[in-house]
């Protein structure tokens, strides 16, 4: 039995090994890390490719680079050390205070603005713990890619994740005040054929309005002469007065508060989808993540923090 686990024990290292060489990108970095001898690195990583008997870096006089295999096996060893690494936490719940590498995910704007203060709330509270912040606006897969808590606005469909809802969020339509001045402002979602749309695309396609009718949220294609793939773009067109746009409210609300934006359509405000920090289900939450959604409550209250009185909605 102690020849089994001392194997299982090899095996582990050199995974870990291999991680930080991918995330370094030379043995000699990787191995001053784990506080071992280069070449012992490098024979760590040789008995990992021979034991899954596949080449996982292209080794060059100048660089390593992952081979397509080896970015594959990258991610499942970095969810398999997250675990390990979540398993030892488990067994101090309640008594240890959070270490470790806390792996989140944003969207890009929103994150920016919004999480990154509150993350700087928490690497001040809790100084041994390293923060990894992934910023996209697309869903990431969390257990394939070793995140440890996303922040999202939206629902979630995977049954894999544990969903919380931190405050709630809306779309608001809404135009420069020079604009509707000289073009006027619309009073039905109709009439805005008559009108310049500020259209959004993400991944390749325009992403349609929400409007609330007869209790239910409804789609509406718009289309104008911009189709902008970030969502900052639509805002700055908005500003220059080039047209009506339809937004989240941590984007149109600071302008509204300031008068640069004003909503219009205002008894067609669809039920937003509310902001939530989604992760991996475990019986056991890690300190570090457990604290961070402490944080997130602590900060935001469980309100639109980025919404300002001065937006009329529709409850």
């Amino acid at each position: 039995m102690a020849d089994k686990n001392s194997l299982l024990l090899d095996n582990l290292f050199d995974v870990l090994v291999f991680v930080r060489v991918s995330e370094t990108g030379n043995f000699t970095a990787a191995a001053g890390k784990l506080q071992i001898s280069r070449s012992a690195a490098g024979k760590c990583l040789q008995r990992l490719e021979n034991r899954v008997s596949t080449r996982l870096l292209h080794r060059t006089t100048r660089r390593l680079r992952l081979t397509e295999e080896g970015e594959r096996f990258y991610l499942h060893a970095k969810r398999i050390l997250s675990e390990v690494d979540d398993a030892e936490n488990a067994l101090y719940e309640g008594k240890k205070t959070p270490s470790g590498t806390l792996r989140i995910a944003v969207p890009v704007v929103f994150g920016r603005n919004y999480v990154m203060p509150v993350i700087h709330q928490y690497a001040a509270q809790w100084p041994d713990v390293d923060i990894d912040v992934s910023f996209s606006d697309d869903y990431c897969d969390l257990v394939q890619e070793g995140i440890d808590v996303a922040v999202r606005i939206g629902g979630n469909d995977d049954s894999r994740l544990v969903r919380k809802v931190l405050a709630p969020h809306r779309l608001i339509t809404c135009a420069s005040p020079g604009y509707l001045a000289q073009h006027g402002i619309p009073e039905t979602p109709e009439q805005l054929t008559e009108h310049a749309c500020l259209v959004f695309r993400h991944r390749g396609r325009n992403v349609p309005w929400q409007f609330m009718r007869d209790r239910e949220t409804q789609l509406y294609p718009v289309t104008g002469r911009y189709s902008l793939g970030d969502t900052g773009a639509v805002l700055d067109t908005a500003l220059t007065d080039g047209g009506i746009c339809q937004l989240g409210a941590f984007l149109a609300g600071p302008q509204i508060a300031k008068g640069t934006l004003q909503p219009v359509l205002t008894t067609f405000t669809p039920r937003g989808e509310p902001v939530c920090a989604v992760y991996p289900s475990k019986q056991f939450l890690a300190p570090k993540v457990r604290e961070f959604l402490n944080t997130l409550e602590t900060q935001w209250q469980g309100k639109a923090v980025w919404e300002s009185p001065a937006i009329n909605h529709k409850e």
